[in-house]
């Protein structure tokens, strides 16, 4: 039941830019956070494919000036947004990705929650004994986890993409955060690892590649996806094949929406309303694809 009195007039603009976005469950989330703590939530879809600094700069100015609280940004943008910001949180300034924007006093101040939810989510895979982790991917999402996973203490932190020079851009920002190595292929990121995260959107709908071979997957090894539309990847259904612990996007979609919202807000959200909330879009949908 949604808490009523001073608060139940309040209302709250945010949204997420990005492209492609139409699958996302950040909408439900955050309405349905909103509602159960008595404000007035929408959560606008601002999908432009394509957008150059220009048109970046436009939508950022239009979010400053139309009333919102902040913005998500998500793929393709959250590197891009970086130069175009008033501010930047530290951790995000440490890492150069942005994936939520606070309007604070006209100003816009970037932040990064995909930090702090991948740190929340992963928690519970790590072994107190240690841990070899090979991260695929370093763009927006991929640079948070690697940070992410740095501030765990994961002292043993592999690199790879397939442009070897964001990986060797990232390690170059890693290297006061405990360090990470760039690995030369998936095959040497994965030598000796105890786990693997997929930092990239292979495996997003209609997608349905991996970035890892199942030949490379194996029982000992946990296996973690940033994607969550489908939320069995192909990666993570043949991890589990393997007999491998996996990890789906949920915890992380969850997390950093909480974080996210509380900084939008300044008020701590349920988890457990958002998550009902991003199960119910994601029951939506499989409904949807079996019945076509």
């Amino acid at each position: 039941m949604s808490n009523r009195g001073p608060a139940a007039s309040k209302k709250v603009l945010t949204g997420l830019i990005g492209a492609p976005i139409a699958h996302s469950a950040s909408p439900a989330m955050h309405e349905r956070a909103a509602e159960a703590l008595g404000l007035r939530g929408h959560y606008q879809l601002i999908e432009v494919a394509g957008a150059d600094a220009t048109g970046l700069s436009m939508m950022l100015e239009g979010v400053r000036r139309l009333g919102f609280a902040g913005v998500n940004v998500t793929f393709p943008y959250k590197e891009a947004v970086v130069p175009l910001l008033d501010e930047l949180a530290p951790a995000a300034a440490s890492m150069a990705a942005v994936n939520t924007v606070v309007v604070k006093d006209g100003r816009l101040i970037g932040h990064n929650t995909d930090t702090t939810g991948f740190a929340r989510a992963v928690k519970p895979l790590l072994a107190p004994a240690g841990n070899a982790v090979a991260v695929i991917g370093t763009g927006g999402v991929g640079k948070a986890i690697a940070f992410a996973l740095a501030s765990l203490k994961v002292a043993d932190l592999r690199i790879f993409d397939s442009e070897p020079a964001r990986a060797e851009k990232l390690a170059v920002l890693l290297a006061t955060h405990g360090g990470a190595r760039v690995a030369r292929c998936v095959e040497d990121a994965l030598d000796g690892a105890t786990g693997l995260v997929n930092g990239t959107p292979v495996g997003m709908l209609p997608n349905r590649d991996t970035p890892v071979a199942a030949s490379l997957l194996r029982e000992t090894l946990w296996v973690a996806d940033a994607v969550y539309s489908p939320l069995i990847t192909p990666l993570l259904a043949a991890a589990r094949a393997k007999g491998a612990r996996i990890m789906t996007g949920r915890e992380l979609a969850i997390y950093q929406a909480a974080d996210a919202f509380e900084l939008f807000t300044g008020l701590a959200p349920s988890t457990e309303v958002m998550g009902e909330a991003f199960d119910a879009v994601m029951a939506a949908r499989s409904a949807a694809y079996q019945a076509a």
